[in-house]
């Protein structure tokens, strides 16, 4: 079977002078405007000695980028959708993307850093302008992560193999968010995509616990990440920056010592979608159970690094229907773990029994502390 007829060939052209494509591009740049962008780029980005002029008009070339991104560009051909239709009349200063390219090209690492001390100082202003991040909130979620971005030229610069065996580039994102907001970009770095996913975690998060704090927020600060982040580093800099930690833990030879350690009794089980209650024994039958110990990280470190608080562990069973004959049941349960190593301070009810930091349960008293603990801080 084939098609008897050839495909229509179709071809659009957006080429009338008087319409605009993109008129929500006027209130997103004057926003920009009212925060100061354009100022911060020219004060802080300086391309001295750069070849072609490409360093002049950093202010123009820098809004004529975003305004392009904002337009949906990915590319730096792309960025000629600014300069299409009637949207000459609408914007001044617009620069043709071979005029960008040039200027991008003309950062060096120093560059790089001028910028995002200006998208710092910028990020604050909109926060004040906008109250993207309220300031009310009694606690605050910092989030740092990595994501490796792919790429399809071999001659980009930084681009190689790392973790997800994609040639990219590995960038690293630190985002705040509240119980009220959705999350905010506050701080950001582009990196070689072999660097590890961890790699200069530490000096990135402290700009963006600066940052946080400087748009006025006064509130607790949690910051969270996972396993590639949990490092000696990230504590300290949590800890001088007031700020605690949630950090997921790889479940190795000392993790495993230490969940050794908790008593059967201290398991507690998760209300989770599946969960039974049994009203005979008054609680909840799940799959999924909760506790703590206390444990001490980064002993391999100076003592000044030392960190004991709690590791709270939740553990899974593990349920897969290949590996159990039909009609045949478990001989004994096996679990999956999952640490987590936080100072977020124990939030138990009165009555709640919580001696030496491992989490007790009686008949009569129950409490949903490490449940909660587990929602807010993983």
């Amino acid at each position: 079977m084939k098609v008897s007829h050839s495909p229509a060939a179709l071809f659009a052209a957006f080429d009338d002078p008087d319409l605009i494509a993109h008129a929500g591009l006027v209130p997103m740049i004057r926003l920009a405007e009212r925060c100061g962008l354009p100022r911060l780029v020219a004060e802080k980005v300086k391309l001295t000695g750069a070849a072609n002029g490409a360093g002049t008009a950093a202010d123009a070339k820098a809004l004529s980028i975003v305004g392009g991104m904002i337009a949906g560009a990915d590319s730096i051909e792309d960025l000629d959708v600014l300069r299409h239709g009637g949207l000459s009349r609408l914007f001044g200063g617009v620069r043709a993307p071979s005029t960008l390219g040039t200027f991008l090209r003309a950062f060096t690492w120093g560059h790089v850093r001028q910028l995002q001390s200006a998208a710092r100082a910028f990020t604050c202003n909109l926060a004040t302008h906008t109250g993207l991040v309220p300031t009310g909130d009694e606690v605050v979620f910092v989030d740092i992560d990595s994501k490796v971005k792919q790429v399809y030229g071999p001659a980009k610069q930084g681009a190689s193999f790392g973790y997800t065996r994609q040639r990219g580039l590995h960038f690293q994102i630190v985002t705040v968010k509240t119980g009220t907001c959705a999350p905010v970009i506050v701080a950001t770095r582009l990196r070689k995509g072999s660097a590890n996913s961890g790699k200069g975690a530490a000096s990135l998060l402290r700009e963006a616990l600066a940052t946080v704090r400087a748009m006025g927020i006064t509130a607790q600060i949690i910051v969270r990440a996972d396993s590639a982040y949990f490092s000696h580093k990230v504590v300290e800099v949590c800890r001088k920056a007031g700020a605690r930690f949630s950090l997921a833990v790889a479940v190795r030879k000392k993790i495993r010592e230490a969940i050794a350690h908790i008593a059967e009794d201290a398991w507690a089980p998760i209300k989770y979608t599946a969960a039974v209650w049994d009203d005979r024994e008054e609680r909840w039958i799940s799959d999924a159970e909760i506790a703590e110990v206390p444990f001490t990280a980064f002993t391999s470190k100076k003592k000044a690094y030392h960190t004991t608080v709690r590791l709270i562990v939740r553990r899974v069973k593990r349920l897969n229907p290949k590996s159990v004959p039909e009609g045949q049941a478990e001989l004994f349960g096996v679990w999956r773990h999952h640490a987590l190593f936080t100072d977020s301070p124990c939030r138990c009810r009165p009555g709640c029994s919580d001696r030496a930091g491992v989490r007790r349960r009686t008949a009569t008293v129950r409490c949903s502390t490490l449940c909660v603990t587990w929602s807010t801080t993983a």
